[in-house]
């Protein structure tokens, strides 16, 4: 019939496809949280198309209109678990800005990243455990969030110095060293080969940092 609008089209239970498609997209996004990031789970590699999708409660049809592989889909998270850490750090550093003590400063934003990895059990385990040696691909893109977070912390350490709080020098062998000890002792935190809560493992990290900041300003 002529102009007539059919449901994959318009709306259908009061909801565009577009919006239909979203909400299933979410849920294939939530079952992949919780198979490869849940204690509990089989994880990335142990899981299926099948697994996942049982999870969401769709089909393996509707999966492939999605993504192209699981291994899609561990990318996809791996990067929104990242981008919650960032939008937790970005939100705190205006409140940081204007503090004199870079103590202070890298203090509230290492907490603040700290609390955006580690809110949801799954999503530490998925940035510091699932996405390991997984392809090239997904190596590439751990490296090049390693990368950012880097680069984040060499900006501030040359804001701080041309503020006069600490030296002037190149920080990214400090930055990248740090890093390394992030992603090193959260990995090994999270598959149960330290035995740490995690407050003591984040007042570790933070106390390796506050030290080098403590050697640079002195």
């Amino acid at each position: 019939m002529a102009g007539r609008i059919t449901p994959a089209e318009g709306r259908y239970g009061g909801r565009t496809a577009d919006e239909r498609r979203a909400e299933r997209r979410e849920r294939f996004l939530q079952a992949g949280l919780d198979l490869f990031g849940s204690r509990d789970g089989p994880g990335y590699r142990a899981a299926k198309v099948a697994d996942v999708s049982r999870a969401a409660g769709l089909s393996t049809r509707q999966f492939y209109e999605e993504f192209r592989t699981l291994e899609d889909l561990l990318a996809e998270l791996h990067l929104y678990v990242n981008d919650a850490a960032e939008r937790a750090v970005l939100a705190t550093l205006p409140q940081v800005e204007h503090l004199d003590d870079p103590i202070e400063r890298y203090t509230r934003l290492f907490r603040a990243y700290a609390a955006g990895i580690t809110a949801d059990p799954r999503h530490t385990r998925i940035a510091f455990v699932e996405i390991i040696g997984v392809s090239p691909r997904l190596d590439r893109q751990r490296l090049d969030r390693r990368a950012r977070w880097i680069d984040f912390l060499c900006e501030q350490g040359a804001a701080a110095a041309a503020r006069g709080e600490i030296a002037p020098g190149d920080f990214r062998v400090t930055a990248t060293a740090f890093i390394g000890a992030v992603n090193g002792l959260m990995h090994d935190w999270a598959v149960g080969w330290v035995d740490a809560t995690l407050d003591e493992i984040v007042e570790e990290l933070l106390q390796m940092l506050l030290a080098r900041i403590h050697t640079i300003s002195a």
